[in-house]
């Protein structure tokens, strides 16, 4: 039995399917000693032969020479080593085709930051957690930032020192797996050591001196019955301070959107040159704890467990009230005595995330049989507080609880497969899931009225239980033609109680044309149903509107009573059409190319639509009469309204390569060279935009060049990794080089004559460890040396736009619109590509025993 040598983690670099990490993996899991890795290289060609992965068919495993679909593999060392502080931050740096980025704007969306895989959102990638199906978030992203409508599973929840390795399929697989797997497939593999363990602290900072981090964690494993099985878990509990990148406000800006005299806002500004406004990075605090267990019973019998708990505590600022922007507190928040400054209300949030699966695997007549059970479930709270609800005046509370969501499920697995012959192996299975999503009330004071001010709370007519089921059996074969040509075929059949039946299939190949030379490729069709936050999510939303400060809008849900009214018709499952091209090198044992080309069309594509409002001028009583748009807004007492809607068509086409050399001798120890990129072609609307028809004949539409850049640009139009890991001894070096490659975004209210292109931006990341003994290794990173941070300009789309550019005076009205008057200057009021804080230092010791 496999104690403490994980030999699937090993030698990885080696295969010409996978993601290399940017170094190649160590013989142990975090922290291991880099001479145990060099005496591990030594064995690379026969553990190569062993190196399996779970992930992309549903047949035998394969090694990852076989597989013929790309895999990446990441181990726990590589992840440990960015010296980033959460799971996602750590694949960011290290998947060329995943994208993560800390939204500017902090309320809910501080509990998790939207992440992707190919620039297709958080929605389309699912996630597996040792190769069960994790539960999705509660919280569905509503801010105007990337993200924006779509929801996924809490990753950051998973504590590094945990994971064995991960495996990313990039490629659709919802014949395999179901709704969901449209851009891929995350599976992280826990830790499974029958002994020893590790104490791991870490520290960090900003260079601006805050967004301070410490972190503690364990990782201990037991024998179970001498060698029969094993119990291992993890504990980790850490904490990061509030970081902020305010930008100067304007006071020109500040006096016409809120009809202020220009003297007194440049009194208050005078004082306080960021309006005292706090963007950035959140506080956050959390705990976290995480078991795995298997235990052979006997006669070909095996049970298992895994399960996982994260407490998440978040501490995140509203906008400042600024004295001109509120006129008055009535006397609730500032000492009586003080002169009146403003307020700034701070949003609080607190995060549940937990799930549990027990399981058994079995022989029955031949038949290798996995059957399991999953609970899991996330649950958000969030409070207001340091505010006032306005509409109640003095009699208003300062602190208000504004309600929550909570998501769970429950799912059965029942999966066999047998090998019928020698070159045949067939696969079967089948899910059974039963979801439920509550929105939770907020107090009456949260949200009567105009609400708590900054976040209304959740009113009780929109917050209500809502649940659904679904049944799922899928089959299929892997059949070795000959030593060089498989193909693997895969059929699936789901139905839901809530929308209907989907049948979707995959058919993969490879062929190996030489030692040298491996071609593969994919073709399938995939299906995601739309989350249960997706259709009943309805609420007041505060927004920041370009000119007007911010506002109250509403988001409707697709089965209400006011979207029947808006003509806005019921969610369906999005199709998906996917396409995959690959190939492989391997010149020797010490290098390794591959590239592969995906092309992905997704039909009925969800999204949540930008805000529709009036028709009519106001006062203008004989357009409003014949208006019902117009008419549906002012019953509903909003100035605009949202919705979900199954809208476009999209395409998303482009390239992953992967390139490594390893074992370059250099001053008596040995380098390995990485470069790695994703490189996105196409990522676009493919066709006309399905509107409701009462918003069509309004002249107006669910989409705008706010949403489409959102959905399709918001992204880097490119992300390369260049990596260099040289061992020498006890040290290990690493320098990571990752350029961010353009974004493009068309804020709400930025002229149309105009986009906002942020720079292509290499950040680079430097890292040391040593092995002080055998069992203590100490390590420092300095990420993002050279302090780049996100920088953006205008670009002119016609004569028009060249115009505005050439006008200091429209060029600041126009940059005072997307950035609140100069609040959010780095990133605009919609985000970036990569992180503004900017330099970062991160220390950590690790004691194995």
């Amino acid at each position: 039995m496999n104690k403490r040598f994980p030999i699937a983690a090993l030698m990885l670099s080696a295969s010409p399917f996978v993601l290399l990490g940017q170094a190649h993996a160590q013989a142990q899991d975090s922290g291991a000693p880099v001479a145990a890795a060099q005496a591990a290289d030594a064995t690379t060609d026969e553990i190569q032969k062993v190196v399996i992965v779970s992930t992309g068919s549903r047949g035998a495993q394969r090694t990852m020479v076989d597989t013929p679909v790309p895999v990446d593999v990441l181990s726990a060392r590589e992840l440990t080593k960015t010296g980033q502080t959460t799971l996602d931050k750590s694949m960011q740096f290290r998947v060329p085709s995943f994208n993560t980025v800390q939204t500017p704007v902090n309320d809910a969306t501080s509990l998790l930051d939207p992440y992707e895989i190919r620039n297709m959102g958080p929605s389309r990638v699912l996630i597996l957690i040792n190769g069960k199906r994790k539960n999705m978030s509660s919280l569905v992203y509503t801010q105007t930032s990337p993200g924006r409508g779509e929801s996924g599973s809490d990753i950051s929840a998973i504590p590094a020192d945990a994971i064995k390795r991960i495996e990313v399929l990039r490629d659709g697989a919802s014949a395999q797996y179901g709704s969901d797997a449209i851009a891929g497939v995350v599976n992280i593999i826990l830790k499974d050591s029958a002994e020893g363990g590790s104490v791991t602290a870490r520290t960090g900072i900003t260079h601006e001196s805050d967004g301070g981090m410490g972190s503690v964690s364990l990782n201990q494993g037991f024998a179970l019955g001498g060698d029969r099985g094993f119990f291992n878990y993890t504990i980790d509990a850490s904490r990061v301070n509030l970081a902020s990148r305010s930008g100067v406000v304007s006071a020109e800006g500040e006096a016409g959107d809120f009809g202020a005299p220009l003297a007194e806002v440049q009194a208050f500004l005078s004082k306080y040159p960021d309006a005292r406004n706090v963007n950035g990075s959140p506080k956050t605090k959390a705990y976290k704890g995480l078991f795995n267990t298997r235990y052979e019973l006997g006669d070909g019998v095996s049970i298992y467990a895994n399960g996982a708990y994260v407490n998440k505590k978040i501490n995140s600022f509203a906008n400042y009230r600024t004295p001109y922007w509120r006129p008055t507190d009535y006397g609730l928040l500032h000492p009586a005595g003080s002169p009146y400054e403003g307020y700034q209300p701070t949003f609080d949030g607190t995060l549940d995330d937990y799930n549990l699966t027990g399981g058994a695997k079995m022989d029955l007549a031949g038949w290798a049989a996995d059957f399991s059970l999953t609970y899991g479930g996330n649950e958000q709270k969030y409070d207001v507080r340091n505010s006032v609800n306005r509409s109640m005046g003095a009699a208003s509370p300062t602190q208000f609880y504004a309600g929550g969501v909570k998501f769970e499920h429950f799912v059965f697995n029942g999966d066999i497969s047998k090998q019928l012959t020698d070159t045949v192996n067939f696969y079967a299975g089948t899910e059974l899931r039963h979801e439920k999503f509550v929105v939770k009330a907020g107090d009456q004071a949260s949200w009567q009225g105009t609400g708590a001010d900054s976040f209304a709370g959740n009113h009780p007519d929109n917050s209500f239980p809502s649940s659904r089921s679904n049944y799922g059996v899928y089959g299929g074969a892997t059949w070795d033609i000959s030593k060089d040509l498989l193909i693997d075929g895969t059929g699936r059949w789901e139905k839901y109680t809530d929308f209907g039946s989907a049948f979707v299939w995959k058919a993969s190949t490879r062929y190996k044309a030489s030692e040298k030379i491996t071609l593969r490729g994919s073709v399938s069709k995939g299906f995601r149903a739309p989350s249960l936050a997706q259709i009943y999510t309805q609420k007041a939303q505060y927004s920041f509107v370009a000119g007007g400060g911010i506002q109250v809008s509403g988001l409707v849900n697709n089965v209400s009573a006011a979207a029947a009214a808006l003509e806005v018709p019921k969610l369906k499952a999005e199709k998906s059409d996917n396409i995959t091209l690959g190939l492989g090198l391997k010149p020797d044992d010490n290098t390794s190319v591959t590239l592969d080309y995906y092309n992905i069309k997704v039909k009925d594509r969800i999204v949540l639509g930008k805000e529709i409002g009036p028709k009519c001028a106001p006062n203008d009583a004989v357009c409003f009469a014949g208006s019902k748009l117009d008419q549906e807004l002012a019953k509903a007492g909003i100035v605009s309204v949202s919705f979900f809607i199954n809208a476009i068509t999209s395409r998303t086409e482009g390239l992953d390569y992967v390139l490594s050399r390893k074992n370059i001798p250099l001053a008596e120890g040995k380098l390995t060279l990485n470069l790695s990129g994703n490189y996105t072609h196409k990522n676009e609307r493919d066709g006309a935009v399905n509107n409701p028809k009462l918003v069509a004949d309004a002249g107006q539409s669910v989409m705008d060049a706010t949403q489409e850049a959102l959905m399709f640009t918001s992204r880097p139009k490119f992300k390369t990794i260049l990596g260099a890991d040289w061992d020498y001894k006890k040290l290990n070096l690493s320098v990571n080089n990752t350029v961010f490659g353009p974004t493009r975004f068309r804020q709400a209210g930025l002229d149309s004559n105009l986009e906002t292109k942020f720079k292509s931006k290499n950040v680079t990341d430097f890292a040391l460890n040593y092995n002080l003994m055998p069992n203590l290794t100490v390590s420092f990173n300095v990420n993002n040396v050279f302090n780049t941070t996100p920088e953006w300009e205008f670009r002119a789309l016609n004569a028009e736009g060249q115009k505005i550019i050439d006008n200091p005076n429209l060029r600041m009205i126009q940059r005072n619109l997307i950035t609140f008057n100069g609040r959010y200057d780095m990133v605009t009021y919609d985000g970036s590509h990569f992180s503004q804080l900017g330099r970062t230092y991160a220390a950590s010791v690790n004691y194995r025993f």
